[in-house]
């Protein structure tokens, strides 16, 4: 008799071995008990934000940083433009597969425009504020982003107004570009 109970217990205890870690892994999935493995610093784009009305003909693709140049150039729209430029520096090797892409509107700062055009390894392009807002409907313009290949605006990155939490902000925007360059093929 003992034998017999010895045998379901021990028939009971393996079963609890094998079910015991699948129910604690189903409740852990429900009830959201740990961080998914997002790896990405900069926010994911949900939609997606299709650049193909102010897309031109392009030669080779390449990555993009993009900053919309907005009416006022603030100290946070400089600390946006400096950072663009350094991430690509900072790219090394890498940088010849990324550009810096400054998208202009008739409103936008021509001071600041004028200085920007004076730089070199910046591309503008140029629209109008109505194309902006279809583009970007449920997006707002005030920020750093990054496009694909084939002009779609995936990660957003919001702007700084403290020049020492911008170049924070810079490095990570760098490491998500390493990342995107390490796993693309494309440009």
């Amino acid at each position: 008799m003992s034998t017999t109970k010895n045998n379901k217990l021990m028939m009971l205890l393996l079963a609890s071995i094998f079910i015991l870690p699948v129910l604690l892994a189903k409740l852990a999935l429900d009830n959201d008990w740990f961080n998914q493995a997002a790896t990405n610093k900069g926010e994911l784009l949900s939609p997606i934000v299709d650049m193909s009305l102010l897309q031109t003909t392009e030669q080779v693709p390449k990555w993009k940083l993009l900053y919309v140049l907005p009416e006022v150039c603030s100290v946070k729209c400089e600390n946006a433009l400096y950072s663009i430029a350094q991430v690509r520096s900072a790219l090394g090797k890498e940088s010849d597969r990324a550009e810096v892409v400054v998208i202009t509107h008739e409103k936008s700062n021509i001071a600041q425009l004028a200085q920007l055009k004076e730089k070199q390894n910046i591309r503008f392009l140029n629209t109008n504020i109505k194309s902006l807002q279809q583009m970007f409907k449920e997006t707002s313009t005030d920020a750093i982003f990054i496009a694909d290949t084939l002009g779609n605006i995936i990660l957003r990155f919001p702007l700084q107004i403290d020049e020492k939490q911008a170049i924070l902000d810079s490095r990570d925007i760098l490491s998500d570009m390493r990342k995107l360059l390490k796993l693309s093929r494309i440009g």
